[in-house]
C-alpha cells in the first residue's frame, strides 16, 4: 500500500506543473484594494473589419473604487497608454455607466465592485502577425486612482497575446455586460443655457417609463458643475429639466456639453449645446485639493495598518484551530482510515510508533507549507487561486479517483505491493516505514483541500495578502493543528494500552477501511461528472473497472498473468485516452445550472439586487467540497429555511466555483476568504454578513430575523428571467 502512497508525489508534481502552465503573459496585476485584468474580446478573429475588444477590468475590494471619465470633486481617471504592433489602432475607452460615491462633503463619479473598461481596436490592412507567433501581441501600461477614506494611486503593465487565426470569446459574457452597462444614446434634444452661476438643461426623447421620476446627471465634461452642491429637477410633460450649480473654480468652458442621465440601472447619453455666455474661468489645478487632502490621508492610514500584529496573531491561532476541527471533516476520514490502521501495527512497539507519529507530522507540515508557497507565488504572479483550487482541475480529480481505488483494493486484500515489485525493492520498501508515514501525511493534505473547517477561512483569506514569510507560517499553523491529535495519540502510552491486542481482528478491521476509500471514489466520479459531465463520468467509471482488473491480475502466477494483464493494460490505455480527451473537452456550464429557487452568481448581480431593495444571500460553494454539500442538504434545502427566506423576498445565488472562476475568487478574496464554502446575507446599509462555514438553521434563522418581512411574499413574485449573453 505505502508504494501506492509514493504515487502521490509524481501527482503532486504534476499538479503543480498543470496550476504553473497556466501562466502565461502578465495579464493580471494584484494589489490590497484591486484586481486588475487585461481582456480581450475577438470573437471573429483578428480581421479587418472584424469586432476586436480589449479592456481593463478592476475588481475593487469592498468600500474601494475607481473613477469615471469625469471622476468628480475629487479623483482621477484610469487612463490607459496602449503599445499595439503597426496596422492596429486603439479607440477610446467605451465607459460604462457610473455611480455617485460621496465622502464626507465630496461627489465622486466611479465605480465599485468589478468593472470592465472596453477599448475598441482597428485592424487594419497593414497588421501582419509573425508567421512564428501567430497572435497580436498587445502591451498596456495603466495608472488608476482607488479610494475609500484615504486615495492610493495605483498602476501596472500588461501583455496579451491574442491568436490572430482564431476566436477568442472567452470573456465574452464580461464584454457584453460591459456594453449593456454603457449608457443608449438619446434621439432627443439637448440644450444648457447658462444663467448667471448655474446651468439649465432640458432634455427630450427620454423614454416614457421614466417620466415623472427622478434622474441622476453626470456631465462627461469635468470641472464645470458644482459636483457636492444641491441642485433642483424637474418634469415639465415629456421634457425633464435640471438646474446645476456652476464651480467656482470652472475650468473648462464647452460649447457643447455631454451629458449622461440615469434611472436605476439605466442610463442615456446625448450632447448639450450650450446657449449664452460662460462666466470668467478660474485658474486651473493640476489636482484637486480634495485628492490632494485624500492623498495625505495615505499616512495616517499606513500608521493605522500597522496595528495588523494582533491580527496576524489571531490568523495563526485561528489556523491551529481549523487544523485541529479538519480531523473532523468528512473528506479527511479515508485518510485517517489508513493511519488509524498504520497505529494498530505499532501498538506493542513505542519508537515506532512515536517515529511514525512524527513522520506523519513532518508531511502534513511540510505539504501545507508547499501548499501555502505556491499558492501565495501564483498569486503573487497574477493566478486567481484559492485554497481547493488543485480540484477545479478535472484532471487531477480523475488522478486521485484511480489512486484512491488502488488504495482500497490493497486495504481489501485484492493485491499487495510486494507482488508487484522486485524482492530488492520490497524489502527495501518495507525498511523505509519513516518515509511511508511522511508520505501518507502528505496524501492526508491533497485529501483535506477539499474541506473548510471552522476559523480557517479567516485564517486563509487573512494569509495570502500577507508577506510570503507570514503567509507560510499560517499555513504551517493550520498543518500543525491538523497533525496534532495523531502525534499527541503516537507519544502518549495511554493511548496504546487502549487498542487491543494484535490478532486476526488487524486483518478485517483493515478490509473495512477499504469502504471509506471506495465511498471517496464515488464522491470523486459525481465531482468529475459535475465538472466535465456524465460522458467523462462514465469513461472514468470505466478506467477503474479497467485498473481494478489490472491490479487483480498481475497477482496472478503464471501465464493467466501475462494474457490477463495484457488485456487489462490495453482497456486501462484505451479508456485512459477515451478520459483524458472528455476531461479536456469539459464544458464550462455543466455547473452553472440553477432552479426556480436558486439563481447564479455573477458579478454585478447582488449590487443590482440590492439597489432594487431586495436583500441577497449568496452561497459560495462547489461540487468538490464536501462540507458544502452538507451544509446544502442538512440547512439550505430544509423547507422551514426557504420560507423564512422568501417572507423577507430574499434573493438567492449560488456562485459555484467547481471550475475555476477568476471572478469567484476575486469575489472570495474581497469577502477576506480564499476558499468554499463561504456563505454571505447582503443588505443594502450594512456591511455584508458572513455565516458560520459549518453552517446550521439556527445560526441562519437566527440571521434572517433582523431582516424586516416583505409586504409582498417572494413567493408571489414572477420567476426571476435573465436575458441570455450571446457569447
Amino acid at each position: 500500500m505505502s508504494m501506492i502512497v509514493r504515487v502521490l508525489v509524481l501527482l503532486f508534481v504534476l499538479w503543480s506543473g498543470a496550476a504553473s502552465a497556466q501562466l502565461g503573459g502578465k495579464s493580471v496585476v494584484v494589489t490590497e484594494r484591486t484586481r486588475a485584468e487585461l481582456l480581450a474580446h475577438a470573437p471573429e478573429g483578428i480581421e479587418p473589419g472584424k469586432p476586436v475588444w480589449v479592456g481593463l477590468q478592476l475588481a475593487h475590494q469592498p468600500e474601494w473604487h475607481s473613477y469615471w471619465k469625469n471622476s468628480g470633486d475629487s479623483g482621477l481617471p484610469t487612463k490607459l497608454e496602449w503599445k499595439l504592433p503597426a496596422g492596429v489602432l486603439a479607440g477610446e475607452i467605451a465607459w460604462p455607466t457610473p455611480s455617485k460615491h460621496p465622502i464626507g462633503t465630496l461627489i465622486n463619479y466611479g465605480y465599485e465592485h468589478t468593472v470592465l473598461l472596453p477599448v475598441p481596436l482597428t485592424i487594419t490592412p497593414e497588421f501582419k502577425p509573425s508567421p512564428l507567433a501567430g497572435a497580436l501581441e498587445i502591451k498596456l501600461k495603466a495608472s488608476w486612482l482607488v479610494c475609500r477614506r484615504e486615495c492610493i494611486p495605483e498602476e501596472g503593465e500588461f501583455s496579451l497575446a491574442i491568436p490572430a487565426k482564431s476566436a477568442t470569446a472567452l470573456h465574452g459574457p464580461a464584454f457584453q455586460a460591459s456594453f449593456a452597462a454603457q449608457p443608449k444614446p438619446l434621439a432627443g434634444q439637448a440644450t444648457a443655457s447658462i444663467d448667471g452661476n448655474a446651468l439649465r438643461l432640458r432634455v427630450t426623447g427620454l423614454p416614457a417609463g421614466v417620466r415623472g421620476k427622478p434622474l441622476e446627471f453626470f456631465p462627461e465634461t469635468a470641472e464645470v458643475i458644482e459636483t457636492s452642491a444641491q441642485w433642483s429637477q424637474a418634469w415639465d410633460g415629456q421634457v425633464w429639466t435640471a438646474q446645476v450649480p456652476l464651480s467656482p473654480q470652472r475650468s473648462q468652458s464647452p460649447a457643447v456639453m455631454p451629458i449622461v442621465l440615469t434611472q436605476g440601472h439605466e442610463g442615456w447619453s446625448i450632447d448639450a449645446r450650450v446657449q449664452g455666455t460662460w462666466p470668467a474661468t478660474a485658474a486651473p489645478v493640476a489636482v484637486s485639493p480634495a485628492l490632494q487632502d485624500a492623498l495625505r490621508n495615505n499616512v495616517a492610514a499606513a500608521a493605522a495598518e500597522s496595528g495588523a500584529g494582533l491580527t496576524f496573531t489571531a490568523a495563526v491561532l485561528g489556523a491551529l484551530l481549523g487544523g485541529l476541527i479538519l480531523n473532523l471533516m468528512p473528506c479527511v476520514f479515508p485518510v485517517l482510515a489508513i493511519k488509524v490502521v498504520g497505529f494498530t501495527q505499532h501498538a506493542g512497539n513505542h519508537r515506532a510508533r512515536r517515529l511514525d507519529g512524527l513522520a506523519y507530522s513532518a508531511g502534513v507540515v511540510a505539504s501545507f507549507a508547499a501548499l501555502g508557497l505556491l499558492v501565495v507565488a501564483l498569486r503573487g504572479a497574477g493566478q486567481q487561486l484559492g485554497w481547493g483550487f488543485q480540484l477545479q482541475m478535472p484532471g487531477v480529480v480523475a488522478a486521485l479517483a484511480v489512486l484512491f481505488t488502488l488504495i482500497g483494493l490493497n486495504l481489501a486484500g485484492v493485491f499487495e505491493v510486494r507482488q508487484l515489485i522486485p524482492t530488492r525493492l520490497a524489502s527495501l520498501q518495507s525498511s523505509h516505514p519513516v518515509l511511508n508515514s511522511f508520505l501518507s501525511g502528505v496524501l492526508a493534505v491533497v485529501v483535506a483541500s477539499p474541506c473548510t473547517a471552522p476559523f480557517m477561512g479567516a485564517a486563509l483569506g487573512f494569509a495570502v495578502a500577507l508577506p510570503a514569510a507570514q503567509a507560510l507560517l499560517i499555513f504551517a499553523a493550520l498543518g500543525a493543528g491538523m497533525a496534532l491529535p495523531y502525534l499527541v495519540a503516537s507519544w502518549v502510552p495511554a493511548v496504546a494500552r487502549m487498542l487491543p491486542r494484535p490478532g486476526e481482528w488487524m486483518l478485517t478491521f483493515r478490509k473495512l477501511m477499504a469502504y471509506p476509500m471506495f465511498a471517496a471514489v464515488v464522491w470523486l466520479v459525481w465531482v468529475l461528472g459535475q465538472q466535465s459531465g456524465i460522458d467523462a463520468a462514465s469513461a472514468l467509471l470505466v478506467v477503474l473497472v479497467a485498473v481494478s482488473m489490472l491490479a487483480w491480475s498481475l497477482g496472478l502466477p503464471g501465464r493467466a498473468r501475462v494474457v490477463i494483464g495484457t488485456i487489462a493494460v490495453a482497456w486501462t490505455a484505451g479508456f485512459a485516452w477515451l478520459l483524458a480527451g472528455q476531461v479536456g473537452a469539459a464544458p464550462q456550464g455543466v455547473v452553472a445550472a440553477s432552479d426556480a429557487v436558486w439563481q447564479p452568481w455573477e458579478p454585478g448581480r447582488v449590487e443590482q439586487l440590492l439597489a432594487s431593495g431586495r436583500p441577497v444571500f449568496v452561497d459560495f460553494t462547489a461540487a468538490w467540497c464536501v462540507t458544502c454539500q452538507y451544509n446544502k442538504k442538512t440547512v439550505l434545502q430544509k423547507p422551514e429555511v426557504l420560507a423564512d427566506l422568501a417572507a423577507r423576498d430574499v434573493a438567492l445565488l449560488r456562485a459555484d466555483w467547481t471550475l475555476r472562476d477568476p471572478a469567484i475568487t476575486a469575489a472570495l478574496g474581497a469577502l477576506g476568504r480564499s476558499g468554499v464554502p463561504l456563505y454571505v446575507i447582503y443588505t443594502r446599509d450594512a456591511a455584508p454578513r458572513i455565516l458560520s462555514e459549518i453552517l446550521s438553521t439556527s445560526e441562519l434563522r437566527a440571521a434572517l430575523s433582523a431582516l424586516p418581512l416583505a409586504s409582498s411574499p417572494a413567493a408571489q413574485r414572477p420567476p426571476l428571467i435573465r436575458p441570455a449573453i450571446a457569447p
